[in-house]
């Protein structure tokens, strides 16, 4: 159940820092095209290994898509953002983070003990 809220308050707050204004928080705003895109995988790794760890009654497979169609719903928004803007890059580093959280969770599950 917990990880559960935990997922989806982590989609929440993901969601809000991608709407507002970039500049309105520094910390990001500012970071290198390279650190950019690794806080994009790191954030969708995290977010992929999460949504697996709630057991929902979807395959891992499943929910890596949806996370990342999340991602990519996201990025739609920022097309038509004033102050954002959609970027390729920004994809790839998601799929990157949602793959190997998938890849991750397989090599986990598939560990004898």
């Amino acid at each position: 159940m917990f990880v559960r809220v935990l997922f989806i308050s982590s989609l929440f707050l993901v969601f809000l820092l991608s709407i507002v204004n970039a500049s309105d928080i520094p910390t990001f705003y500012n970071l290198s095209f390279d650190a950019d895109k690794a806080v994009h995988g790191i954030i969708y790794f995290y977010l992929a290994y999460l949504g697996f760890l709630c057991q929902f009654k979807l395959s891992n497979m499943n929910i890596a898509i949806l996370v990342f169609m999340y991602g990519l719903f996201i990025e739609i928004i920022h097309f038509f953002h004033p102050y954002r803007f959609f970027e390729y890059f920004d994809l790839l580093a998601n799929l990157i983070g949602v793959t190997i959280a998938l890849l991750l969770i397989k090599l986990k599950n598939n560990k004898a003990y």
